[in-house]
């Protein structure tokens, strides 16, 4: 197992992390998580026991100094002005000082603060994550801070599938800050620039990140269109060098500058390869070979994301909207995961299934994003901070994808962030303007936009037409709701059905299928971004008709009837294919389903109007100009189908602006996209993201009004007290202050595998202390036995004061206990409960009354509250019978030293209950191999 790394640790003595060995640059400069290799940003836990001898592990504590001299918790007096200035400019001068450095005040989050050896070395990169008393004097001079005080405890990294602390993240970021600027008074007292130079580097770091983002994400964004549409066209045929083409050109490529595709010489089709003369014969031996080369690039990517990289699967947007929302998954978002999602994607595209590639470009973003915050410690170290870095970036995935700056700004505000601050809607843009700029300039398709299917109208809408537009939002709103239900029914089906194969034998099953029903329909046939834009493309803008939708046969009703036959299969296809263990989007599917209905009902309009033009709601059609435009119901279809199935409403409106450049046309839009929301709701008011999340069990609470609302299908939160939910004292295991050897709280642990226990005072008085998370428990019982203290089991533990104890003999667990937990009245309405979880990203809140624990509510079981799931939980043995509501409570006594009550309760919910709901079957328990690193996220 990685070795254990708390989170300050080595950051207030400078001879103790100066001589420890090097471990990268996390560990030189005393970062919080310091890393074995350069390129991983894995929280370690829990290490080994050559590791923990390292003295950077518990540098600066006062436990580990000579401990036959007294110590001391005093403050230090301040020293006085007149003495003080002349040492601080000699230390400006020279870098040295004649007596002991100012350094901020160490913070109750390391193992520091009685030491007065440490250095102005470290002491900054010490301070960074520091916790201060608000007591201590302004100008940050040397006092020996209280390492007992009360405060939130010390941490260590995350484990895997738990929640963040974002109020700790944040103090940790405004604590870094403070001691950023006193460093730079202090350091160059007469020269302010340097001070404000240095403050202006650490503020660029964010904008570095966002830009290197925005690059790379431009350049693999053009790479996978490339690929992705030279692996399509090679079903279909190559590219010869009879006109001076190369076989690594798609058709488009190869053929450009002919204005029909009849007229390339260059473009070589199967059925001449292989001497096919008759039409017949031609059309079999193609159809053979696209379906061989279906399978094989379907297998291809199946392969990949099992053997290499098993987060890459699906659109990844589920599982990104719960990391943004504080949830912990490691190597989700590390390097190997975005070298198989990018690989997986361009096979998993070309094989013809029916699924797109801008959701995972979204994921594919925030893996650039995620892998250039290892850079700067300072961001990467801050689990708060990194997630405002990753919702910028996922704008930027929508960006290329759609060529979309502006939309993709409002979809990661819309549709991803859990948090988004007026400074991240300015990076945001920033990061998707540098990626859009890029793929410009790379411009994959050589046709001078940035995506294939970007079309302008020259013409305008008139009034009677907005009864066909509020037609397709109507089936836009039925599709979105169907497909959902659909594909839930087909995700929870393969779950629970024992005699399926594997998930490879089920994508080669799918691909087979697909291709035998997309072949004989030309409209399935061609990519999906091929078909999009000739659906959404103007006929008389159109050079090139390969589906004949601008010719004489394109208005009978035979071709109607193709284009709503080829929506309806799409849409079963789509709902079996989306989730498959394969790369796979969702967004342009839909659009094409969309685009193929709106397409059909602009026909049947058009030719209502020319059969007859004297009818009242034609009487504004000009006689010698086209009346109705089918290509813009193909438009609008595809907003209306989009937004059926995300339940997305401004950020539709805009992408699908940008895409045509057409003012006139956000009205119809608008009302398509709106009457598309209320008839999908009118189903579920979940999206399909959402409803993926609710499949997974991703304990993802929504930071909006009407979340709640939401979540619980339109039933609003129960009004009832929070006592009626919580978890009661009686049914948790918790901790008395004292009582407690090393041994008995090792065998608690062993016991019980939940992730935190509440500390009381005594099991008569039950008076809250605080709260010790499962994490910080372990590392400290773990770190104390193991040399240089190698303190025995029998040890006395305690997590209140002893006057009496021998701190060279006994164990204080004061330091890595959250003294000041954030408390609420057990008669407290459950909504201000759930308020608190959402608008403050909790992870767990105690019920007190006038000091007394009554209970404990955490974010799972808040989850549960808001999505009715109170019987999943009682029964699913994720946290036992009985208790209120059957949340979080077990029917199991414990008796054991210092140990009160009947049951247990996690933070998160039962860890082996939760790696099931969060991982699927058991294919998706599989993780990437070591090329990944063993990354966080």
């Amino acid at each position: 197992m990685p070795p254990l790394r708390a989170m300050n640790s080595g950051a207030s003595s400078s001879s103790s992390s100066a001589s420890a060995p090097s471990r990268g640059a996390g560990a030189s400069s005393g970062h919080p998580y310091a890393a074995d290799h350069d390129d991983t940003d894995e929280l370690d836990l829990l290490g080994d026991d050559d590791d923990l001898r390292r003295p950077s592990i518990l540098a600066g504590d006062p436990l580990q100094s000579d401990l036959s001299s007294p110590l001391t918790f005093k403050r230090k007096q301040k020293q006085s002005g007149l003495l003080s200035g002349p040492a601080r400019f000699f230390h400006a001068l020279t870098g040295h000082s004649s007596h002991a450095s100012p350094l901020p005040r160490p913070s109750h989050d390391l193992p520091a603060g009685a030491s007065a050896s440490a250095s102005a070395a470290t002491a900054p990169e010490a301070s960074a994550h520091a916790f201060h008393d608000p007591s201590a004097p302004k100008d940050f001079s040397t006092s020996a801070h209280d390492w007992y005080a009360e405060g939130p405890g010390r941490r260590v990294g995350y484990e895997d599938l738990t929640a963040i602390d974002w109020i700790f993240e944040y103090t940790k970021e405004r604590q870094r800050q403070r001691a950023l600027r006193a460093r730079s008074s202090t350091l160059y007292p007469g020269l302010p620039f340097l001070g404000a130079a240095q403050r202006l580097l650490d503020a660029s770091q964010v904008w570095i990140v966002l830009l290197l983002s925005g690059l790379a994400v431009g350049v693999l964004a053009a790479a996978i269109d490339v690929a992705t549409d030279w692996l399509g066209d090679v079903k279909h045929g190559f590219c010869s060098s009879a006109d001076g083409g190369r076989f690594y050109l798609g058709k488009t490529a190869c053929c450009l500058g002919y204005d029909a595709g009849s007229q390339c010489r260059g473009w070589t089709r199967w059925g001449d390869v292989f001497g096919a003369q008759g039409g017949a014969a031609r059309w079999v031996v193609e159809g053979l070979v696209y379906l061989v080369l279906a399978e094989v690039f379907a297998l291809s990517a199946a392969v990949l994301v099992k053997e290499y990289g098993i987060y890459a699967m699906h659109s990844g947007i589920p599982e990104i909207k719960t990391v943004l929302g504080g949830y912990v998954i490691q190597r989700f978002l590390g390097l190997w995961t975005l070298v198989t999602k990018s690989l997986g994607l361009v096979l998993a595209v070309a094989s013809g299934l029916w699924l797109g590639k801008e959701g995972p470009l979204v994921h594919v973003a925030c893996c650039c994003a995620n892998l250039f915050t290892k850079l700067f410690p300072s961001i990467n170290n801050n689990e708060a901070r990194k997630r405002e870095v990753l919702s910028a970036a996922a704008a930027s995935g929508i960006s290329v994808a759609f060529g979309s700056p502006i939309g993709g700004v409002l979809f990661s505000l819309e549709q991803l962030s859990y948090y988004f601050p007026d400074k991240t809607m300015w990076q945001s843009f920033v990061c998707a303007m540098t990626a859009a700029v890029v793929l410009q300039a790379l411009d994959p398709f050589r046709s001078g936009k940035l995506v294939l299917y970007q079309v302008t109208y020259t013409s305008s809408w008139h009034g009677f037409e907005i009864v066909p537009f509020v037609l397709l939002g109507i089936l836009g709103g039925i599709y979105g709701g169907l497909f959902i239900k659909a594909n839930m029914k087909v995700a929870r089906w393969r779950r629970s059905t024992p005699w399926l194969p594997g998930p490879v034998t089920q994508v080669a099953l799918v691909a087979g299928l697909t291709a035998l029903i997309n072949y004989p329909n030309p409209y399935m046939r061609s990519q999906n971004s091929d078909l999009v834009s000739s659906l959404f493309t103007e006929c008389s803008q159109m050079r090139d008709d390969p589906f004949g939708l601008c010719g004489r046969s394109a208005t009978s009703a035979g071709n109607i009837l193709l284009l709503l036959l080829a929506a309806l299969l799409s849409c079963s296809l789509a709902a079996i294919t989306f989730g498959l263990q394969i790369p796979a989007g969702i967004i342009l599917p839909s659009m094409a389903i969309g685009a193929l209905t709106g397409r059909a009902v602009g026909i049947v309009v058009e030719v209502w109007q020319r059969s007859y033009p004297g009818f009242l709601a034609f009487a504004r059609c000009e006689p010698d100009v086209p009346c109705v435009t089918p290509g813009t119901y193909a438009l609008i279809g595809a907003a209306a189908a989009l937004a059926g199935v995300t339940r997305m409403t401004v950020s539709i409106v805009v992408i699908m602006f940008e895409l045509t450049g057409a003012l006139a046309y956000v009205l119809p839009i608008m009302v398509a996209v709106m009457i598309s929301k209320w008839v999908g709701d009118a189903f579920s008011r979940r999206g399909i993201y959402e409803s993926w999340i609710h499949l997974n069990e991703y304990p993802f609470l929504d930071n909006s009004d009407d979340t709640a609302a939401a979540a619980a299908g339109g039933e609003p939160i129960p009004d009832v007290p929070a006592a009626h939910v919580m978890t009661r004292v009686e049914d948790l295991v918790v901790l008395t202050a004292t009582g407690h050897t090393m041994a008995s709280l090792a065998k608690v642990l062993a016991d019980h595998p939940y992730r935190g226990f509440p500390v009381v005072s005594d099991p008569r008085d039950a008076v809250l202390l605080g709260y010790i998370s499962r994490a910080e428990l372990a590392y400290t019982l773990r770190a104390a036995a193991q040399p240089p203290r190698s303190l025995p089991p029998e040890t006395e533990a305690f997590f209140a004061h002893q006057p009496l104890a021998d701190p060279r003999t006994t164990l204080d667990l004061r330091p890595w206990m959250d003294q000041t937990p954030l408390t609420l009245s057990s008669r407290c309405r459950l909504h201000l409960a759930v308020s608190y979880f959402q608008k403050l990203g909790l992870r767990y809140v105690l019920f007190v009354d006038r000091g007394v624990l009554q209970g404990l509510l955490t974010r799972k079981d808040v989850w549960y509250v808001l999505n009715g799931a109170e019987e999943t939980r009682r029964t699913s043995g994720m946290a036992g019978g009985g208790g209120a509501a059957g949340l979080g409570v077990g029917a199991a006594g414990v008796v054991g030293t210092g140990v009160l009550g009947a049951g247990m309760v996690n933070d998160d919910g039962d860890e082996e209950g939760e790696r099931a709901g969060l991982l699927g079957d058991g294919e998706s328990a599989l993780v990437s191999p070591g090329a990944d690193g063993g990354s966080f996220l």
